[in-house]
């Protein structure tokens, strides 16, 4: 009888504990990035009243062993890793991996690993868990604006958003055309916006030239002006075209004047024609692109899916400013909780394996959602109901037992 008590003891342990865990996932129901918790049991060790016997020739069977169960015990606590479902923020700062891996977070002391992607920028720039103040852990640009995702991150390798952060111009040096030269001969003018080694406007105007009186393979005559045409100025070359309307001669120019208002130096400009063909409609040619641009300042932040923070900047450059990092483990499972939705490495988890997003069996970053808790309110209720019945079932058994000894002790009188 008494092994029946114990064993009915250590059954109501044990369900103590899966109490415990499924109370955890269901206060943590609304969690950001809480993954939620199993329990799962084995049975103890067992008495054994008889062994087994093997069956003997020409006499009689074998018997099985008779054992006696002396109760349970918990066999595991797991993390179930599962993907929680997104919530949309609209925040550019809140983060969600969809699929395997961490965000790194430092709090300047060590590293820590997170499914909670609430990150905001604070006073000094830096993008931290607004919680906690973790910090981000990734890769930041050198002096030449490149990431190098190769170099190892530490606790101090923390990103900081370079918030009101203004980049120099870059002045032009080449500008390209496309379209057409009528070809019955005229005058055409287009124009395309320059930038100086200050990061001044120039308007650099063309104007082709060709009379009507002429014949087709008659060469156009190109100048230009960068003072609002004020001032025209033929350029060495002229543009001529074969007999099909393919430009022949003239397809490149180089062109040189002092920028006319900054007092910047002068500048050199390779100009590309050789888009512009000479057929029978109307004149078209157009700038298709040029390579400079002005000062800008820092206006607002993108995060692409392979975790890399990219710069707007107010003259229209998308430059990245930093990349997150990601961690994944040879075993997930392993890791330990160490509270404020945050894991650490165990002697069971592996080393972190640390790199950027969508590499390495790493998941992607989604910009403006929250991964949602992966706890299922009605499986947890299920579970609920389950382990309030099997403690019950076991604290009966207690009392059953209790009535039993009551019987025995009543024999004697």
């Amino acid at each position: 009888m008494f092994q029946a008590m114990f064993s009915s003891i250590s059954s109501i342990k044990a369900h103590q504990v899966r109490m415990g865990v499924v109370g955890n996932n269901i206060a943590n129901i609304n969690t950001t990035g809480f993954k939620s918790g199993r329990v799962t049991f084995q049975e103890m060790l067992s008495q054994t009243l008889r062994g087994a016997s093997r069956p003997t020739e020409g006499g009689l069977g074998g018997t099985n062993p008779m054992q006696v169960g002396l109760g349970t015990q918990v066999g595991s606590i797991d993390t179930i890793l599962e993907q929680g479902s997104l919530q949309a923020t609209n925040r550019v700062t809140d983060l969600a991996i969809q699929g395997n891996g961490f965000f790194v977070v430092s709090n300047g002391k060590r590293v820590a690993f997170t499914r909670d992607g609430n990150f905001d920028i604070d006073a000094n720039g830096t993008l931290v868990h607004k919680a906690t103040g973790e910090k981000l852990v990734g890769w930041m640009p050198d002096a030449n604006g490149n990431i190098d995702i190769t170099k190892p991150l530490g606790a101090s390798s923390v990103i900081v958003i370079p918030v009101g952060k203004t980049i120099a111009g870059q002045a032009s040096t080449s500008a390209s055309f496309k379209g057409n030269l009528a070809l019955d001969g005229t005058s055409w003018t287009t124009s395309v916006m320059l930038y100086d080694a200050v990061g001044a406007p120039v308007d650099l105007r063309l104007r082709f030239s060709r009379a009507t009186s002429e014949p087709p393979s008659t060469p156009w005559t190109l100048s230009y002006s960068v003072d609002g045409g004020r001032t025209w100025v033929p350029t060495a070359d002229v543009v001529e075209f074969d007999q099909y309307g393919r430009i022949t001669s003239g397809a490149s120019q180089t062109i040189t004047f002092t920028p006319p208002d900054s007092g910047a130096p002068d500048m050199t400009v390779s100009v590309d024609l050789s888009r512009i063909t000479q057929l029978a409609t109307s004149s078209t040619v157009e700038p298709i692109a040029q390579n400079g641009y002005p000062p800008g300042t820092l206006e607002q932040l993108t995060v692409s899916p392979d975790g890399t923070i990219n710069g707007v900047f107010s003259n229209g450059l998308n430059l990245p400013v930093a990349r997150v990092a990601m961690a994944v483990f040879n075993n997930p499972g392993g890791l330990e909780r160490a509270g404020n939705n945050l894991f650490r490495e165990s002697v069971n988890s592996g080393v972190a394996n640390i790199g950027t997003a969508q590499t390495g069996g790493r998941g992607s970053i989604s910009s403006g959602y929250l991964e949602m808790s992966n706890a299922d309110i009605g499986n947890e209720f299920t579970n609920l109901i389950v382990t309030q019945r099997g403690f019950q079932a076991n604290t009966r058994i207690v009392s059953t037992v209790d009535e039993m000894l009551q019987d025995v002790l009543q024999m004697k009188r």
